[in-house]
Parts: structure tokens; sequence; C-alpha cells
């Protein structure tokens, strides 16, 4: 009999237990999902406050959350790419540290932006509208509905509308990866050409920073989300680096 180790064996422990606790998650969300019609998201995601939905635990909660397998493999293949080696380099406690403050920082900035949307939105509607939105829109998207009127549906998505993913904190592990290790060589799939880590993150920036601000109508990723877990990263990183930790 031929012995095949798990793919999960040799990693470090942090890195190892977060792939399994994500896949977790998701398995939960099916099963609960199609075995109950009780979707896991509509408690775990991350709400905009004055939603009906929020609860302060889910700035923790959401980036274990994922919509589906792609949106976890992707996730969860640059922690398995990355993440291990910052685990190595710094250690259990230190990385797990860094991976929920840039998880929580990602959500912080998302929400900001988010109020920005939520002035705008409801600056387009009376006041018996938002009411109507306020009472009725919750339950209208847990039932997968929304309202005819666009103006009205753009206010109950910003309003009632979650935000899942461990996307932020992956965004600041690819930060720290190309601080502390600036000149490893990266192969990319589209095209496949080696680049340096310090490059491979800078392009990421930019192309988020540029994403958010144009902030396209049919683009419901969390951009600047990614762009806080990069940013709480930095200022982590060079706060470590002040203070020698």
């Amino acid at each position: 009999m031929n012995y095949r180790p798990s793919p999960l064996a040799g990693l470090p422990p942090v890195t190892k237990n977060l792939l399994i606790i994500n896949a977790l998650f998701l398995l939960a969300t099916w099963v609960l999902r199609t075995s109950l019609g009780f979707d896991l998201s509509n408690y775990l995601g991350l709400y905009f406050p004055a939603s009906e939905n929020f609860h302060p635990a889910q700035f923790g909660t959401y980036m274990f959350m994922h919509a589906d397998f792609m949106h976890l493999f992707f996730n969860m293949f640059a922690l398995f790419m990355f993440g291990r080696v910052l685990e190595s380099y710094w250690g259990p406690k230190k990385f797990f540290l860094y991976y929920i403050i840039t998880g929580v920082g990602a959500a912080v900035i998302q929400l900001l932006f988010k109020y920005i949307d939520y002035n705008n939105a409801i600056s387009l509607l009376t006041e018996e509208q938002i009411a109507i939105v306020y009472e009725q829109g919750a339950a209208a998207l847990r039932q997968y509905k929304n309202f005819t009127n666009p103006d009205m549906a753009n206010f109950n998505f910003v309003l009632n509308g979650s935000m899942v993913g461990a996307s932020g904190a992956v965004f600041g592990i690819l930060l720290a990866f190309g601080m502390l290790f600036p000149n490893t060589e990266l192969m990319l799939l589209f095209p496949p050409i080696p680049i340096k880590a310090k490059y491979f993150v800078a392009i990421y920036g930019v192309a988020e920073l540029f994403l958010g601000v144009a902030n396209f109508s049919m683009d419901n990723v969390a951009h600047w989300a990614h762009l806080g877990g990069m940013i709480f990263g930095f200022i982590l990183i060079k706060y470590w680096d002040k203070k020698g930790i």
C-alpha cells in the first residue's frame, strides 16, 4: 500500500486551520441552504450598520464566508501560496493577528465607502420610498427579490446587501509578501511571465484603486475592501517595524 500524504501536510498550523475553517463554512452554507432553506450568509455576512441584519460580530465572521466554490478557491489558493511563507517567517501568533486585523480593516474601509453610496442612493428617494425599503427591503433580498424601481432597488442593495469573503485579509497577505520578499519572482498564469513580488502587488493595488473609483454598475466586487486590507497591512507592518516587534 502506497501512502499519500495529505495536501495540507507540512503546512504551518494557522494557514492549515484557516483553509479548513473556510472550507467548512462554505460546506455548512450549502448543507443548511439545501436542507433547511437557511442561508448562513444572512447572519454571518457583513451588513451596513443601518441594516436590520447588521451585528458587530459580522466584522469577524464575514471573512470566513464565501459566495461559491470559485470565490473560496481563489482566496484559499492565495492563502496557501503566500500565507504559509508569512507564517513561517513571522510565527503563528503574529501571522494570525495580521490576518484578523487586515480582514477587519478591510471591512471598515469598505463600509466607509459604502456610507458614501448610502448617502448618494438615499438622496434620490422620497421619505415614503425610504420607509418602504427599510420595512420590506431585507425580507425581499432574503427571497432573492428586489424593488422594480431602480433607485429603490439600488438603495436596498446598499442598505441590505452583504459582503462575504476572505479577500481583504488575502490582499493584506499579498501586500505583506511584496513588502517582505520584494524581489521574489512570481510566475503569472496569464500571461505566463515572471514578475517580481513588489511589482505584482503594486499592479494589484493600482487596479483595485481604479476599479473602486470607477464603480462600474455591474461590478459587485468589494474593491475598497481589497485596498483596505492592503492599507491596514501596510500600517501594521510599519508599526511593527518601528516597535521592533
